[in-house]
Formats: C-alpha cells, structure tokens, sequence
C-alpha cells in the first residue's frame, strides 16, 4: 500500500516544476501580449516619423520650385517695355539717338560731300544736292555737336541714316512735344546742361541731350551755336521749306519752318 503514495508525490512534483517553467518564461500571460505590442507601436511610430520626414521633403521640393518659378518670372522682360540699347535714349514708346547724326556717307556708302567754303555751299543749295560741314568748319565742334545737313542731304533716296534708323518727321516730334507735356514742358527736359550760353540749362532728364549746335544760313554764314538747337524733320512743308524743331533760351521746344538750303543738325530715330 506504500506504492501509491510515492507515485502521487511524483506527480505533484512533476507538475510544480511545469508551472514554475511556464511562469518563468511568461508564455501565455498578459505580460507577454504587452511586449510584443509595444514593439508593435514602436515600429508604427518609426514609420510615421519617416512618412512626416518625406512630406517635409517635399514640402521643400515644393518650396524650391516655387521658387525658382519667381526666379524666371523676374528674369523674363515684361510684354511690350522696350530694351535701352547702347548709343539710344527711350522717351515713352519711341527711342531716338542719343547724339545728332555725325555720319559723312550715306546708307549705300556714297559719299555725302562736305562744303566748307561759301561759295560750296551756296552751289549745293541751289542745285538741290545734298552737302554738310562742321560749324565753322571745325570738326573738335563737330565731335560735340555733330554734323550740319542741308535738307536735300535728308531727304536723298540713297538714306542718310544708318541701318535700323530713320529720319523723323513732324509727326515723330510732335508725339514727344505731347509725351513730354508740350512745348513749354518739353524743352527743359530735352536741353544738355551745359553748353547754353546765357546759362539757360536744361535739366536733361529725358537724356536727349539738346546742345545748342547753331546752324548755317543759305549764304553760308555760321550762326547762334550756344544760343540754338535745331534739327530737321524729314516733312516738306512746301517746294521751298520743310519743317524743324529748335531748343532756343525760354526753356521751349518750338515748330518752324527754314529753306531747304540751311544747315542743320539730325537727331535720328527707331521706328
């Protein structure tokens, strides 16, 4: 009767030690559903850490795009604002020369001849061909001032303005007269400040740079450089006159009427 109690006390001892194994590997218990859920929630947090990471690149990407969208749309010219090119000045829409014309050919490369004496001068005035000089003759006023043209220099098929140029007619002049606020407005804001004899600068702020270069009559005398400023326009006024503009000391831009024969500067234009 002795046997059945050594085998109960085996059993018992069997099934202790089962137990204490399966506490201390913590198999089957809340414990255990705690850790492997926590390392879950660890490796979602990773992930959305990364996924804010990547929506921060491309919000740069954004950013830099943008940009360099402002970037090239600074760099672009705005439609229709004209672009200042070297030896020009802009006044409103139209773009006139910087300097009166100095050139001594015409466009094809034909000599425009020069007629310093009187005598020349008066000759290629009452034939009717084209001629220029220097104020009196001299070219150091020339390289200030310019050349002086006869109006039939102006007007000869052949071009006297370079490529890309042209004369400019009454219409040319009265267009900047208005866009500079009229004759009395004008004038001022055309004329050099220096050069005027009697002190009456301009303030040049349209950049034409009005010297007052004078001008030579029919019969070939010199006359009133540091008192006037006058140019040509490429418009008759009748078989004997065509029409100019002149910068005088009252500060005004003004219309006139001279003899073809005179001599007379040349502001050209762009059109």
């Amino acid at each position: 009767m002795k046997r059945p109690k050594t085998i109960f006390a085996l059993t018992s001892g069997y099934l202790l030690l089962f137990s204490i194994g399966i506490l201390s590997s913590g198999v089957g218990l809340p414990g255990g559903l705690n850790s492997d859920s926590e390392s879950s929630k660890s490796v979602q947090t990773q992930t959305k850490s990364a996924q804010t990471k990547a929506k921060s690149g491309q919000s740069s990407t954004k950013s830099a795009q943008t940009k360099s969208k402002t970037i090239q749309k600074s760099s672009k010219t705005e439609p229709g604002k004209k672009v200042k090119e070297p030896g020009t000045v802009i006044i409103g829409t139209q773009i006139w020369a910087e300097a009166n014309l100095n050139v001594s050919t015409f466009r094809n490369g034909d000599t425009i001849p020069e007629a310093k004496t009187f005598k020349e001068w008066v000759a290629a005035g009452e034939s009717g061909k084209p001629a220029w000089c220097y104020y009196n003759n001299d070219p150091a006023i020339g390289k200030k001032y310019g050349k002086l043209y006869n109006w039939f220099a102006v007007t000869d098929p052949r071009e006297l303005a370079p490529a890309g140029w042209t004369i400019p007619d009454d219409a040319d002049w009265v267009k900047l007269i208005n866009f500079l606020g009229g004759p009395g407005a004008a004038g001022s804001k055309l004329k050099s400040t220096t050069g005027w004899s009697e002190g009456n600068f301009g303030s040049n702020n349209t950049g034409f740079a009005g010297f007052p270069g004078g001008y030579r009559v029919e019969n070939g005398i010199f006359q009133n450089i540091g008192n006037i400023g006058i140019w040509w326009t490429s418009t008759e006024n009748n078989p004997l006159s065509a029409v100019d503009h002149y910068l005088a000391q009252n500060n005004s831009l003004s219309r006139s009427t001279s003899p073809k024969q005179r001599g007379e500067s040349v502001r050209c234009i762009k059109k």
